[in-house]
């Protein structure tokens, strides 16, 4: 029986009723109806309802637009969202004066109606995750302000939408298409950039079609990426030496008649990892390099250290990616009959890994599909849909013998086929104006001309002035286009502009390689014997003494933290290394006991380190939680201590300091699991620390569990792996008194939303929340429903009773199962 809104007459709510079909007892006069998660596949009789303003549709199985629509002439705001609708009739959307708010999203749309710019109110239009191969009908629209079409299979966006005279548009969304005009790289900057894009082109008609392809090479430690990489770009056999292996990451170009490629070849060394998602970006081709001479068809661990590992990680970071496995080192196996073996074998492994991944996540799915109330779970659903949809395409095995140019050369020819092959590689190639080329051009002339230095860091006004000398543009122009030229450059990696950096805005690094020198002198695998390298000549310039060292070394190797001083010596080396005798670039980069320097600044943006005190496990910056307080300051933010230290997880060895403080468990512990799907992806713990940290005032840290303390509250946090499914604990002490349990579950609720913020920086990865039964020995849990978008004081009524009872039959109090204020009970 529906559910009628005690305030009004005029709103019903019928959401999640399993209703097949409209009831015959609604009031014809309703303004406000919610039908969202039930399960109408058609809207008969929706005409009865003229008066209606709002209407939620969403989360049905509604396959046809209904006809009857058309009568809701007083209709403002629909939802019908996450349905199955494959095409809308003409003849509908004109009659829809009033309407402004449209949410077409999660549909099987292919096309859009031509007369759907008739309806000239609208100002949201969410089409996004559809099949759409063109929104030229959309012309038209005055009002239209935002505008989703996220992950359809448009190839360009109309310049008449984005008509400064006529644009309303203040956000537009487009990522997750074949865009080739304009680009996806231009699109991901928002309407500014695109509107400055079709300003372009339209200035300046001629255009260039640039298809260039940033290239990774990845693979374990000496797998041959970087002699696959050097011979590539040399075109014959290049060897390269254990010394010489890539330490960090080198970046290189190739051009070849039909595409420029951006070489980044990785390190292999675990250490490295942590900064790798900063240069991983969407629309690559990944080349995963496998050592096919010490790769074991027997030894699960092989596949697992070489492959598995591999494509896990950029099924996550980059699931739409093209991965072309090369087997190198095949000289040295005994003979071809071994090569096809291990190819054969791979090739089943990855194909298998691919499928099983498939499987897991369509159980998951169907589980809670198939819960008493699967609409408390809708939007996990749709998470698990998204992971579906994206398609990792991995090549089949190429095996090399990189000593022989014939095999380099067939590696170069291979690589050419596949990016021609759409249904392959979706990177077609981008349409650009003239002068974007034009911009382009210049900056590497004034890098040969030597007019922007060596390590190309240039500041944004002078790096102006010099195009202007040497482009033929007028002052204007270029003011209008440098910035929309720089996102595109950064986004496709020949320059690094990070203009979200406040600091570091003014700046463009020409060089991407040498910012990254820079960054492996801190991030590396000898960090150690770096440190006990250090000359006295370089301790001197910092004032230090040589038994310092020693000290450093301690601190790094039991504490994972490293002190300021010991920070600025190791990068100043790295840049004596590369011959840098610029003292103020040097202060620049490295900075002094007043000021951070550029490299400081950018490990704490991409949460690589966190400033602490020496020897210390607080963090003063860092003020005292408060209960029902959403945002605190980020320590990050607060003035460094030059005289301090900045702290390393990845650095960290044990977790001895915090098994000590914290004990052991207890059976009644307030206990919660953060699993993810489907793997935690590699430094994704530590970076949640570095998060973490910033809520509280005192912490004590291992390498795979952390204690976070605010006031006499203690919240753990620990990496777990429990039945191969990988999750994060998080764990309170059960408190003495009723009204204790709230803050407990506030720390809890914190940790969490640090974890979905990080965790959104993986499109491949979902989470799900379950509460294990806390009676001993049992194996049952408690699932949590989607509380994402929760309010705080919702999150608090996730579960009405006040009693709980496990599959196993045992009972617990709400308040220790789920966020439950006992204050609350009785009144919901």
């Amino acid at each position: 029986m529906a559910t009628i809104n005690a305030n009004s007459w005029e709103e019903w709510d019928l959401s999640g009723q399993k209703l097949r079909s409209l009831p015959q007892d609604l009031l014809t006069h309703a303004r406000s109806v919610d039908l969202q998660r039930n399960k109408l596949k058609r809207v008969i009789g929706i005409s009865r309802f003229p008066h209606l303003t709002e209407l939620n549709l969403s989360r049905n199985k509604i396959m046809e637009f209904s006809q009857e629509m058309r009568f809701l002439n007083k209709l403002e705001i629909l939802y019908m969202d996450h349905n199955n609708i494959r095409s809308i009739p003409e003849g509908i959307f004109p009659h829809l004066r009033m309407l402004k708010f449209v949410k077409l999203s999660t549909n099987r749309l292919a096309k859009l109606p031509s007369d759907i710019n008739q309806c000239t109110s609208i100002t949201y239009l969410d089409l996004s995750r559809n099949r759409l191969q063109n929104i030229q009908p959309l012309i038209g629209l005055p009002k239209l302000k935002e505008l989703l079409v996220e992950r359809n299979q448009l190839t360009e966006l109309p310049f008449q939408l984005f008509q400064n005279s006529t644009c309303e548009l203040t956000r537009c969304k487009a990522t997750g298409n074949p865009l080739r005009c304009p680009p996806e790289e231009v699109c991901a900057g928002g309407v500014l950039d695109i509107q400055s894009y079709f300003c372009q082109m339209e200035e300046d008609p001629n255009t260039y079609s640039a298809l260039t392809v940033k290239t990774m090479f990845l693979g374990s430690s000496m797998a041959g990426k970087s002699t696959l990489c050097r011979s590539l770009r040399e075109g014959k056999p290049v060897t390269v030496s254990v010394k010489d292996r890539t330490e960090g990451i080198e970046i290189s170009q190739l051009y070849t008649q039909e595409v420029r490629f951006l070489f980044w070849d990785f390190a292999g060394q675990e250490e490295y990892y942590l900064t790798h998602h900063v240069f991983i970006t969407p629309r690559a081709l990944v080349i995963l390099a496998i050592d096919l001479a010490s790769y074991s068809i027997v030894d699960p661990k092989s596949f697992k250290d070489q492959l598995w590992f591999w494509i896990n990680n950029i099924q996550l970071r980059v699931p739409d990616s093209v991965v072309l496995l090369v087997g190198t080192h095949c000289d040295q196996c005994r003979d071809q009959e071994e090569v096809m073996e291990k190819k054969i074998d791979i090739e089943e492994k990855v194909k298998t890994m691919l499928e099983n991944r498939k499987i897991v996540l369509k159980h998951r799915k169907k589980n809670l599909e198939e819960s008493i109330d699967p609409s408390l779970f809708a939007d996990q659903v749709d998470e698990l849909d998204c992971l579906l949809e994206y398609n990792l395409k991995v090549l089949d095995l190429l095996t090399l013998d990189c000593t022989r140019s014939e095999d380099i050369a067939k590696l170069r020819s291979h690589i050419l086929i596949c990016l021609q092959s759409e249904s392959v590689f979706l990177c077609s190639g981008s349409i650009l104006p003239k002068s974007y080329e034009e911009v382009e051009q210049v900056i590497h002339t004034l890098v040969a001309l030597e007019q922007i230095p060596q390590h190309g860091i240039i500041l944004l006004e002078e790096l102006s002035d010099l195009i202007l000398n040497h482009a033929k543009l007028s002052r204007e122009t270029l003011q209008s286009l440098l910035r929309f030229l720089l996102r595109y450059l950064h986004r496709i990696g020949v320059i690094l502009w990070y203009e979200d950096i406040d600091v570091l805005s003014d700046r463009v690094f020409i060089q991407p390689s040498f910012l990254i020198s820079v960054f492996k002198s801190i991030v590396r695998h000898d960090l150690v014997q770096c440190l006990e390298g250090v000359s006295r000549d370089l301790l001197m310039q910092e004032g230090a003494l040589v038994k310092q060292k020693f000290t450093w070394v301690d601190d790094l190797r039991c504490r994972g933290t490293l002190q300021n001083v010991a920070l600025r010596i190791l990068v100043r080396k790295e840049l004596e290394k590369l011959v840098v005798d610029d003292d103020d670039l040097i202060r620049e980069v490295v900075g002094t006991k007043r000021e951070e320097g550029i490299i400081f600044t950018l490990l704490q943006y991409f949460e690589v380190c966190l400033p602490t005190l020496v020897g210390s496990h607080h963090n003063p910056q860092a003020p005292e939680f408060i209960s029902g307080v959403k945002q605190w300051e980020s320590a990050r933010q607060a003035k460094r201590d030059p005289d301090g230290a900045c702290l390393f997880p990845m650095y960290l060895k044990d977790d001895l300091i915090v098994c000590h403080k914290w004990g052991e468990d207890k059976q009644d512990d307030i206990n919660v699991h953060v699993y993810f799907l489907p793997e935690i992806p590699h430094s994704f713990y530590h970076r949640g620390i570095i998060k973490m940290c910033s809520l509280y005032t005192t912490y004590w840290l291992g390498r795979e569990r952390s204690l976070f303390c605010s006031g006499n509250r203690l919240v753990l946090v620990r990496q777990r792996n429990k039945d191969e499914d990988p999750f994060i604990e998080i764990r309170c002490r059960r408190p003495e008194k009723n009204e204790e349990f709230r803050p407990l579950w506030d720390l809890v609720l914190a940790v969490m939303s640090k974890l979905l913020v990080l965790s959104r920086q993986w499109p491949g990865l979902t989470q799900q929340v379950h509460t294990p039964c806390p009676e001993r020995g049992c194996p049952h849990f408690f699932t949590w429903r989607d509380w994402q978008e929760l309010s705080n004081t919702n999150l608090y009524n996730l579960v009405k009773e006040e009693k709980l009872v496990c599959q196993g039959g045992h009972t617990r109090r709400t308040e220790l199962i789920f966020p439950k204020d006992p204050a609350l009970q009785g009144r919901s």
